[in-house]
């Protein structure tokens, strides 16, 4: 695995150490940026199911000021620290051990806010219909923030949510990537 673009481009990263994480693909995460765009200016990023944290760590390498990390295996928490650590992001980076929903929830308490929430849960947890009610209902996603979820083609997700609505969806074989926006409110 290595990172695709920015200041760390070409730089590789450890990948799981065992068959439970599935990380995104060299080629969904150059797709998934070519979309979001190239570079970033200052976005705070949430990781959800960060398994390698290839997704945050991306996203600053082109640019994000900031990234928090959420796994509850602690084997991924440590890849991520390590990940971090290895492209000296490591100030730039917290990372939480924790179950998903009590991290969004402990997030929300605290009124922290992401310009980007990127989530891949395992598929098997058909957990994104849920990621994106947490990601309006909690406000988590700053005015004009993007949620992407990388989740199974089968898995069916909602066109709108609140102020979330569906912008993107690709497929790359079985797996789906689907971006939602958050509209800014009205004037």
């Amino acid at each position: 695995m290595r990172i695709v673009g920015g200041s760390a481009r070409g730089r590789a990263i450890a990948g799981p150490k065992h068959d439970g994480v599935r990380p995104t693909a060299d080629r969904v995460r150059e797709t998934l940026f070519n979309i979001l765009g190239q570079t970033f200016d200052g976005e705070r990023v949430l990781d959800l199911f960060a398994g390698t944290g290839a997704l945050a760590l991306e996203a600053l390498s082109r640019g994000a000021s900031a990234a928090m990390l959420v796994d509850s295996d602690r084997d991924s928490v440590a890849l991520c620290l390590e990940n971090a650590a290895s492209l000296g992001f490591s100030d730039l980076v917290e990372v939480r051990a924790a179950k998903a929903d009590r991290a969004v929830e402990r997030l929300a308490q605290e009124g922290r806010h992401f310009e980007l929430i990127f989530a891949d849960p395992p598929y098997a947890l058909t957990a994104c219909v849920k990621v994106v009610e947490w990601a309006d209902s909690l406000s988590l996603l700053a005015d004009g923030g993007t949620l992407i979820l990388e989740h199974d083609k089968r898995e069916i997700l909602p066109e709108t949510s609140g102020r979330l609505f569906r912008a993107d969806e690709r497929a790359f074989g079985d797996t789906r990537i689907s971006l939602y926006r958050f509209a800014a409110a009205g004037p």
